[in-house]
């Protein structure tokens, strides 16, 4: 059965839809940058979600063609995840969403080295019959987020900050305060499928950068 990160690692990807704390770990990731409304019709994010699919099934299908990944063991991708700023402001201001700024994301296994990332690139572009150059904006990106307040928000997006609300409390209450930097950003993981499930149903892991209080 191939490995589910969903299903493995729970505390990241399955939480109670009340805030909790979490440490999480270093990740590495499939990356694009871009900045606008991610709803505007075939804009830059919606450009960026087809590159990142096609580097991830890429790596994915390894297995099946003559690249030999070390370590490679057969797994779901996993879903697509998101940091989220606007300049000037703390925190993400959805009535203004042609001002966003994000690194749109897809976690790879640790077995992917950046020798292995590249090739990737490589060959998606070949798959595609389209120069690599495309694929320019595409970077293998490493994070390690540390201490966090995450929730699971269950409902359309533009609803999240009745939950955001709620984790900033629960965080002011248990001694921490929200550490959004110029490197820690506003994260989301979505778990629908938006094309799909409609959005009083959609669920999607929030998460906010913490700090203990200064005492």
């Amino acid at each position: 059965m191939a490995f589910d990160y969903k299903k493995e690692y729970k505390e990241f990807y399955m939480p109670k839809n009340q805030p909790a704390i979490v440490d999480v770990p270093t990740m590495r990731f499939i990356a694009v940058r871009g900045k606008g409304d991610p709803n505007e019709e075939d804009g830059e994010y919606k450009q960026a979600i087809g590159l990142l699919y096609a580097v991830a099934f890429t790596v994915k299908m390894s297995k099946k063609g003559d690249h030999r990944i070390e370590g490679y063991f057969d797994y779901v991708v996993p879903p697509l995840e998101g940091f989220w700023w606007q300049d000037g402001i703390i925190g993400i201001d959805l009535a203004h969403k042609e001002a966003f700024q994000w690194i749109s994301l897809i976690r790879l296994p640790d077995f992917v080295t950046e020798a292995d990332f590249d090739w990737a690139i490589r060959e998606a572009a070949a798959k595609k019959k389209t120069d690599s150059s495309c694929f320019s904006k595409v970077s293998f990106f490493t994070c390690h987020e540390g201490l966090c307040v995450q929730c699971m928000h269950i409902g359309a997006y533009d609803d999240e900050p009745e939950t955001i609300a709620r984790m900033h409390t629960f965080a002011s209450e248990n001694g921490y305060d929200i550490d959004i930097t110029d490197s820690r950003y506003h994260h989301e993981i979505y778990l629908s499928d938006a094309r799909r499930v409609p959005p009083e149903r959609r669920k999607t892991v929030l998460r906010l950068p913490i700090k203990p209080k200064i005492q």
